[in-house]
């Protein structure tokens, strides 16, 4: 009796558990390389660096741009420049290696899956990070990628790119950068006092909505949560015990220290200047 076999046309995923987590000096080197590219590039592309965490996550952790060239027909990547960059960043940091590659502008554009068929000889499973540097109102748009395959049958046929779940995690100083970095404009860059402000005005609306989440909770007006609750329960155990004197003696100490700490540091680039104007003064002299 004769058998026929079916050819089936299917998407063959690298991995289906695949995520992704980038640091803010990520962001803010990629940008730096846009700000700095060629007049006729129109993107930028470059290596990211990183690790694989135990759980399976993508850890991007640095990135160095790479010179390319790309035309509607075809597309060239410095491929020396790219392994000496990557040998000397391994000489600073050996647990860095290579987990993917990035470009600017909004998505994934044709010249794409060539620069992934590169990395991919480069890494196994190379992730695509797309950054928007566009701005779109006011907002960052961030994706990662990864590449499905499509095959028919055993033979493969072309590449398809997949989002996959990206986490950008910022601590304050970096958050206050990266608020800078979104505005179009700016008329100066805050100084150390304004971005404290900024930060204490961004921490009093955080415990407002605390405050409010766990008066609704007890009115009985939303179902508690308590994942929320285990973490709210740990953020106040961590805090220290005392007794709101010693903290408001505790919290002028640490800030006069700090106007101290600016007092000496614009006291001393004042002097600096001041020399090199008496030294450029002498040498015309």
């Amino acid at each position: 009796m004769a058998t026929s076999e079916k050819t089936v046309l299917q998407f063959v995923p690298s991995s289906s558990s695949l995520s992704a987590k980038v640091h803010p000096v990520v962001i803010f080197s990629i940008c730096d390389c846009y700000v700095r590219r060629p007049d006729q590039a129109e993107r930028v592309i470059g290596t990211l660096l990183g690790s694989i965490l135990p759980d399976g996550t993508v850890d991007i952790r640095n990135s160095y741009a790479v010179p390319h060239n790309e035309s509607s027909d075809q597309v060239a990547l410095d491929i020396d420049y790219h392994h000496n960059m990557y040998l000397s960043h391994q000489k600073v940091n050996p647990k860095e290696v290579i987990v993917g590659w990035y470009s600017t502008g909004f998505g994934v554009s044709g010249g794409s899956a060539l620069f992934h068929d590169f990395y991919s000889r480069e890494v196994a499973n190379p992730v695509h990070l797309t950054v928007d540097t566009g701005f779109q109102n006011g907002e960052a748009i961030i994706k990662a990628h990864t590449s499905v395959n499509l095959s028919l049958g055993d033979r493969p046929l072309a590449a398809q790119f997949q989002e996959i779940p990206l986490d950008l995690r910022l601590i304050e100083a970096e958050r206050v950068g990266f608020d800078i970095l979104k505005k179009t404009t700016v008329d100066k860059i805050p100084n150390d006092l304004e971005s404290m402000e900024a930060s204490m005005e961004r921490l009093l609306a955080l415990i407002d909505d605390v405050y409010k989440y766990v008066d609704d909770v007890v009115e009985h007006r939303i179902a508690p949560d308590n994942r929320i609750g285990r973490t709210l329960a740990d953020t106040v155990a961590s805090l220290p015990k005392m007794s709101p004197g010693a903290f408001d003696k505790l919290m002028n100490d640490r800030l006069q220290d700090h106007l101290l700490l600016l007092y000496l540091t614009s006291l001393t680039r004042t002097q600096l200047s001041l020399a090199e104007k008496l030294n450029t003064a002498a040498q015309i002299l």
